[in-house]
């Protein structure tokens, strides 16, 4: 039975941290300080896939992810964006955002299941996401 209820994966609640949010997604931040990494997940209720989303939510989708992706590769200077709806593991709808730089120790390869997750100080947290909600406007 579907759950008409948006309700964020525990994995992602476990996993990251809460921003902000879209006028579709709620806005994260992986809390792993080797990468600045987002994601957004759409408040729709058992979605796994982006074609799932109906027409004005998938404009809404690109709209907000294009804003992250441009925004965070100014805030960061990113050599490159990493941008990835994968679901393998949780498979409620997520975008990854992992800004990427040449000189990361993953480069040029993907990062997931690289390294062991370094989580950020809670100086760092508050750092960030105050730089990020003020680049964001958010």
């Amino acid at each position: 039975m579907m759950n008409s209820v948006f309700q964020l994966h525990e994995r992602l609640q476990q996993d990251c941290i809460a921003i902000g949010r879209f006028n579709l997604c709620q806005l994260l931040m992986m809390n792993d300080s080797q990468y600045p990494w987002f994601i957004l997940v759409p408040e729709r209720a058992d979605i796994k896939e982006i074609y799932q989303l109906n027409n004005a939510d998938r404009q809404f989708l690109n709209q907000e992810s294009c804003l992250l992706a441009e925004n965070m590769a100014e805030l960061f200077n990113a050599d490159k964006m990493n941008i990835a709806a994968i679901g393998n593991l949780v498979p409620q709808l997520h975008i990854h955002h992992i800004v990427r730089y040449k000189t990361d120790k993953a480069w040029p390869a993907p990062v997931w299941g690289k390294f062991v997750a370094q989580p950020y100080t809670d100086e760092q947290i508050s750092e960030l996401t105050a730089k990020v909600k003020a680049q964001l406007e958010i």
